[in-house]
């Protein structure tokens, strides 16, 4: 199955909010074909032999060579190099697959981590910044294991604020080196890379330049000095550590792409971990529900099975529920990404730039699905957590590794405040830039606030009418919102936190409920409503959810600076946008949870 060609629209950044999107033209994980899923199999069948039996000895190694040893055997089966052009040694997927394999590897936990950080911030710069020179020359050993990567860019001072670092280059007199002098730390991969990606500010003649510059640098160069790995909350596999660089020399060709460009690099490489973080946080989170759910017909308490009761379904089924919605959104924001790539491509951009250019569009959806997809496996593990009960805490069951390794997912990639504040800024930004109207329809809710209601007396009988008008005042409360925000406080808004976060949290939601929505729909066209009645009930148990989400952070912020008649205005306009028909949630959960026990996995 694949979406028709006369449905595909490319998408601008943030244009769902204020755009209706149609099913027909929206990707789902249903059309994914056979070689794409052969692919995911066996990055699964890689874990299920090589990762989960040793999980145990990853976490206690007391050296990186384990974690090393499996990414040469990943390296071996292609692992490494799915998003490597065939011309460097990769394969060369389009982006849905390698969120595909992100998603299958994502249930590896410590070694995850080490694969995903080689694969992604560690390779994916010289791909996209590299000369032809430098990718001759390093994607061949990246994308088959030969050499290891890292990504050296937050320092004890500098983390959020990233192009805050210390860390210097000042070129040699003779005009052959860089001489890099600084300290990293958080450094995944540090204690076996053989290629580091270092960001650092030039000086010369005693003056720093604003920006970062980014450097190819192997460890082999010498001036390169470490601390023992990390001990760590989660993840205890993973190689983290300081680095020290004590008058390291880099060639002056191993600079990537141009002086003071790294800031640009660090951001949009970090666009790329962002999206492919949610799908990893997605397989996770899939590993998890399967082992609550065998656990949860296992166990036996007055005489019959704790998956039996209520309440264990209402958790299995909202676990389920809250995925799919992740899964959903997930590989939609994929699919216009690879969208955009072709377009940029049939403009006659190269590879590397419409790749680059594609991920910089739709750098909100890339913020929005990194909260969503953390938040997710977060809430799924602790829900594991709870359907274990007392073996939940105990080291010696699987929840206790899945919930301390799930917490850092919404630390990695920029914290999942940054991103919320992000999405917000983005989205203000290209809307002052002209790139995308929201003042207009902020401006045309403003007025509807102050009119009649529409009571909708007229049926309309077509498939997810009522939701899709649902969907529709949902993105009228964010407007609502923001639109009156920003005349409240202008340039200061970025100084109410709280605020943008709220706003965040709205849209968040809106395009996760959106999402869900247009791929049940879609399923429902090609494979018939009697087939999908248990996805549609997950659809409609999120959006039902997401009405009570946006009217909550809704009126937090409206409350937040709105005064007497302004406040009462916009709270009545808030109630009018957040309204849904009643359903018996209780028993569509059930539904979804008997479905889940009876085929004791993770079935959707």
């Amino acid at each position: 199955m694949a979406v028709a060609e006369a449905n595909k629209t490319t998408s601008k950044g943030g244009e769902f909010l204020v755009k209706e999107t149609l099913a027909s033209g929206v990707f789902i994980p249903e059309e994914f074909n056979e070689e794409q899923r052969m692919i995911a199999d066996t990055c699964r069948d890689f874990l299920s032999k090589e990762v989960w039996p040793i999980l145990d000895e990853i976490d206690h190694a007391k050296s990186p060579e384990l974690i090393s040893g499996l990414m040469d055997k990943a390296g071996e089966l292609g692992l490494l190099g799915t998003a490597v052009p065939e011309e460097y040694g990769g394969f060369g997927m389009n982006f849905n697959t390698s969120m595909l394999v992100a998603e299958a590897t994502g249930a590896g936990n410590s070694f995850s981590v080490a694969l995903s950080a080689h694969t992604g911030i560690g390779t994916l710069p010289i791909l996209y910044y590299g000369n032809e020179d430098q990718k001759t020359k390093y994607l061949p050993k990246l994308a088959t294991g030969e050499w290891k990567a890292a990504y050296c860019l937050t320092e004890p001072d500098s983390g959020s604020d990233a192009n805050s670092g210390k860390t210097k280059a000042i070129l040699s007199h003779d005009g052959k080196n860089y001489i890099i002098n600084g300290q990293k730390m958080w450094i995944t991969n540090g204690g076996f890379a053989d290629v580091l990606i270092v960001f650092a500010k030039v000086e010369e003649n005693g003056q720093t330049d604003k920006n970062l510059s980014a450097f190819i640098v192997e460890k082999s160069f010498g001036g390169i000095t470490m601390n023992e790995s990390e001990h760590k909350m989660g993840i205890k596999g993973s190689d983290t550590r300081q680095i020290f660089f004590n008058d390291c020399l880099v060639p002056v060709e191993n600079l990537l792409s141009e002086r003071g460009n790294g800031f640009k690099i660090a951001v949009n490489i970090l666009n790329i971990g962002r999206i492919k973080l949610s799908a990893a946080a997605l397989g996770g989170a899939k590993r998890v529900a399967k082992q609550a759910i065998n656990y949860a017909n296992e166990r036996k308490q007055f005489g019959t099975a704790i998956a039996n009761f209520g309440a264990i379904k209402h958790k299995l089924a909202e676990m389920a529920v809250q995925m799919f919605a992740t899964e959903s959104a997930a590989y939609r924001v994929g699919q216009n990404i690879d969208d955009l790539i072709v377009s940029y491509q049939d403009k006659g951009m190269s590879d590397a730039e419409s790749k680059l250019k594609a991920l910089e569009e739709l750098a909100i959806e890339c913020a929005i699905m990194k909260v969503h997809g953390s938040e997710v496996l977060d809430f799924v593990v602790d829900e594991g957590v709870q359907i274990f009960g007392g073996m939940g805490y105990s080291a010696d069951a699987p929840m206790d590794r899945a919930y301390r390794d799930s917490r850092i997912n919404r630390i990695f990639e920029g914290t999942n405040e940054i991103n919320r504040l992000l999405v917000v800024d983005m989205l203000l930004k290209r809307t002052m830039k002209g790139q995308l109207d929201l003042m207009g329809p902020a401006t045309a809710v403003g007025k509807e606030i102050m009119s009649i209601p529409d009571f909708g007396m007229e049926e309309d009988e077509t498939l997810f009418a009522a939701e899709k008008k649902v969907i529709k005042n949902l993105k009228k409360a964010a407007l609502m919102v923001a639109g009156a925000a920003v005349q409240k406080f202008m340039m200061k808004l970025s100084e109410e936190q709280e605020i943008i976060m709220n706003l965040a949290d709205m849209v968040i939601e809106i395009f996760a409920a959106e999402s869900i929505l247009l791929r049940v729909e879609r399923r429902i066209d090609l494979l018939g409503a009697e087939a999908n009645a248990l996805q549609k009930d997950m659809a409609l148990i999120y959006l039902n959810r997401a009405v009570e989400k946006v009217n909550n952070a809704g009126r937090a912020a409206i409350t937040s600076f709105a005064e007497s008649d302004e406040l009462n205005v916009m709270l009545m306009g808030l109630k009018r946008f957040t309204k849904i028909a009643p359903m018996n949630l209780k028993n569509a959960r059930r539904r979804i949870a008997d479905e889940l026990i009876t085929k004791n996995d993770y079935t959707f």
